[in-house]
């Protein structure tokens, strides 16, 4: 019995604000905007075994039919590719951080996944081609448009173009450091979460898309006219109240923290405050503190 094992942590992202870009090839459609990448998010290992076929996805060493969903979907798209047979894979999630509540964990599963099953039975595939099938695994899934190609690169991305990894282009903000003789990651991310929200009802809504694009749009050039982070914080606030997004119950949170903080706002699309401080402090209970993870997806 031959045994292929590899293991790829990738970050989780918190998107500040987006615009939608529909095309007909799913490699093309995705969206513009800007988010920033956390060292927290998704450790996945790989198990392939020769034998039946047999797929078995685990959630935190515990099996879970919802969260699977998007693993066997990617798994079925890498099948279908390389007409893979006779073959037991076991797909290990291990999170740092909540689902489906804005920090990109469906998209760091489909990268994992992607990455991981072409290293372990080294499939003549690329970075990008591996990392563009879990790209087409979210369009598909309809949970998350730009969250693969942000995490693949990390730091704070600005999507320039929509699209699948090497369909897309994306760049980055240089960070300053907050004092002369610290580095850029001395800045900590603090977020808090008050429940999942559901991306598919939003970014497939009519409604929603026409607020978010009018937003999105003009606060991509206003973020490349001034490319730096404190900025990042101001436009993704705007976003969040122009489209009307954040709940009130949201907005107290996003408040809180922004009279604590050097800026909070809202993680599209999650029931989640996020905010830029100098400390891992805060009054609000229950909160997850962050760096920013500048390295990207990675094999470890």
């Amino acid at each position: 019995m031959v045994i292929f094992i590899s293991s790829v942590f990738v970050p989780s992202h918190i998107t500040g604000f987006f615009e939608i870009i529909d095309n007909l090839n799913p490699l093309k459609k995705g969206s513009r905007g800007a988010g920033i990448v956390l060292n927290k998010g998704v450790l996945t290992n790989v198990y392939i075994e020769e034998g039946p076929e047999i797929l078995e996805v685990k959630i935190n060493d515990k099996s879970d039919l919802k969260l699977a969903s998007i693993t066997c979907k990617t798994v079925d798209l890498i099948k279908e590719q390389f007409k893979l047979n006779d073959m037991k894979i076991i797909i290990d999630h291990e999170f740092e951080i909540p689902v489906g509540t804005g920090f990109g964990v469906s998209a760091a599963c489909a990268l994992g996944t992607s990455l991981g099953i072409t290293k372990a039975l080294k499939l003549p595939l690329t970075y990008n081609k591996a990392a563009s099938i879990a790209h087409l695994t979210e369009i598909e899934m309809k949970s998350g448009l730009g969250d693969v190609i942000a995490e693949l690169g990390g730091g704070l991305v600005i999507r320039v173009k929509e699209g699948a990894p090497g369909f897309g282009l994306t760049d980055k903000i240089i960070i300053n450091p907050i004092n002369k003789n610290k580095t850029a990651d001395d800045y900590y991310i603090i977020t808090k979460t008050l429940g999942e929200l559901e991306t598919s009802t939003v970014i497939e809504d009519p409604l929603w898309k026409k607020r978010i694009n009018q937003s999105g749009h003009k606060l991509l050039f206003k973020l490349l006219e001034k490319p730096d982070i404190q900025n990042f914080f101001r436009l993704s606030r705007r976003f969040a109240e122009e489209t009307s997004l954040m709940s009130p119950e949201l907005k107290e949170v996003v408040e809180i923290l922004d009279d604590e903080t050097m800026g909070a706002s809202m993680a599209m699309l999650g029931n989640t405050a996020f905010a830029l401080s100098k400390t891992p402090d805060s009054s609000l209970d229950n909160v997850t503190v962050c760096r920013i993870d500048d390295l990207g997806c990675r094999f470890v």
